[in-house]
């Protein structure tokens, strides 16, 4: 521990410099802003800012895309929150009960608690990658195509256990979202499916398009059909501070959605999008009033949103600690650093202690960055709900098109955009949930290649799931998530008409 606390010291030793500090004040606004944008997020933002690092020293090139990174984790939540528009993909969970909060006058609570939650889950994730690196990495190490087959059902079976209302309506949405997934180029044979030869569609149906319609389009589409304009909510300056209340039901989510998000995010795969709706799944669980998430409660920001930033941090693990990537945006990264003569791995904190502990002090220093930066502006973001719904909304329709098509620049991301749109507005109309489609089309590519993947290693034989020990555990966790689910079903005095959504006087 004496060592530690030396390295530490060696690390803020060099992420206190001045020239350090400025590039990670303009990562955190630069990747806030970007988080912000629909259709960009950290990928983007990271790819874009890399030929400006090839001149930079290698510690202010890694600060300056590190910040980048989880202040698009950040941003993302901001649009989410005040327009139900997810800025990035692990801002869908905070579009459901932010922008409910939002239509309750409570858009500034949203907003710092998000803020607040982002600070203490990036800090966690912190001291986890400075504490437990090279033994969690380890752990990830053991990760074959068998262990992420079940880790990925057993993210579908979480979705149902987590469904508040009708079962059979979230599985439904679910199996949508991975039909979804399907479209496109299959990476194991090379053929194309369900494109109908739309060479656009070979890359497959973006989650952009498919989120921001969904969510953000739709909600257009229903304000814009509504009898009158809905009210515009102006807060006043006493309501932009979470009340006591709020901070109170906030603080086991955050705690919770630290350490759910910093655990998953060491996993290769989409991690942070993963983790923000497991956390919401075990918040609306363990509430003793489940029934006011999605009316506002203030839970269902508070955990996706820590889980999705712990889950940033967690991802620097296998990278820094093994050099292996985790996401595409790790693997930028990695990139940045091998550029100038650095190779990622094992040796990486003894060659370069300067580079690693300075990398750890300045995420420090980005989570206060963050912190100071967005607190502040609640109150400038809330104000753009002054604006009148005659100029709001077509301003957000157009925001919304033009991030889509920046994505690729490709049209057919707005036809898509648009026809989620249409199909997102006639499945709320029906009080179906939409977000179980956005994981599912997450889930979909990744499911398939590890289980294609796995029966090819055991040639067929299913088998390979249950005699492989970290697959048959997550394997049973998520079995028996799956029968607490179905306990409405035949659970005593329960209604299954109820439990799959169909009502109980019709036939």
């Amino acid at each position: 521990m004496a060592e530690t606390f030396q390295n530490l010291l060696l690390g803020f030793s060099v992420a206190l410099q001045p020239s350090i500090l400025v590039y990670a004040f303009v990562g955190c606004l630069i990747g806030t802003l970007v988080g912000m944008m629909p259709g960009l997020g950290p990928l983007a933002g990271i790819s874009l800012l890399l030929p400006a690092t090839f001149g930079l020293n290698p510690i202010i090139a890694i600060v300056l895309l590190s910040g980048v990174y989880y202040g698009a984790m950040y941003g993302g939540s901001t649009t989410s929150i005040l327009m139900r528009i997810p800025g990035e993909a692990a801002s869908v969970m905070t579009c459901v009960d932010g922008y409910a909060m939002t239509q309750n006058g409570r858009a500034g609570p949203a907003l710092a608690i998000a803020a607040i939650g982002s600070f203490i889950a990036g800090t966690f994730g912190v001291i986890g990658l400075m504490l437990l690196a090279p033994t969690l990495a380890e752990f990830a190490l053991r990760f074959g195509p068998p262990e992420y087959t079940a880790l990925l059902l057993m993210g579908l079976f979480i979705l149902a256990y987590m469904s508040g209302g009708s079962m059979l309506k979230t599985l439904a949405m679910a199996a949508f979202g991975l039909m979804l997934g399907m479209i496109g180029i299959d990476v194991m044979s090379g053929y194309t499916r369900f494109s109908h030869g739309l060479v656009e569609l070979g890359d497959g149906v973006g989650i952009v398009p498919v989120a921001v319609g969904l969510f953000g389009v739709s909600e257009i589409l229903l304000t814009a059909g509504a009898p009158t304009a809905p009210d515009v909510q102006r807060p006043k300056l006493r309501d932009l501070i979470p009340s006591r209340e709020e901070f109170r039901l906030s603080a086991g989510p955050i705690a919770r959605g630290s350490l759910l998000g910093f655990l998953i995010g060491i996993i290769p795969g989409s991690a942070h999008i993963i983790s923000s709706f497991v956390s919401y799944g075990i918040e609306r669980r363990l509430s003793k009033h489940p029934e006011r998430f999605g009316q506002g409660a203030i839970e269902g920001v508070a955990g996706p949103e820590s889980a999705n930033n712990a889950a940033a941090s967690g991802a620097f693990v296998p990278m820094m600690a093994l050099g292996i990537p985790t996401s595409p945006v790790t693997a930028v990264m990695i990139a940045a650093i091998m550029v100038h003569g650095i190779l990622p791995g094992p040796l990486l904190i003894q060659q370069q202690p300067e580079l690693f502990w300075g990398f750890v002090a300045s995420m420090y220093v980005g989570n206060v960055v963050l912190l100071i930066l967005n607190l502040p502006m609640v109150g400038l973001f809330v104000n753009l709900l002054r604006i009148p719904y005659s100029y709001l909304y077509p301003c957000i329709l157009c925001f919304c098109i033009v991030g889509t098509y920046s994505v690729s620049n490709s049209l057919m991301d707005v036809w898509i955009l648009l026809a989620m749109g249409a199909i997102g507005y006639v499945l709320r109309k029906f009080g179906y949930d939409l977000a179980p489609v956005a994981l599912g089309l997450v889930l979909a590519p990744m499911l398939e290649l590890s289980l294609r993947q796995s029966l090819a290693m055991s040639a067929g034989d299913y088998a390979i799931f249950v005699t492989r020990p970290i697959a048959a555990v997550m394997f049973a966790l998520g079995a028996a998530l799956f029968v607490f689910s179905l306990k409405p079903l035949f659970g005593k005095g329960g209604d299954w008409r109820a439990s799959v959504g169909l009502d109980s006087e019709q036939g």
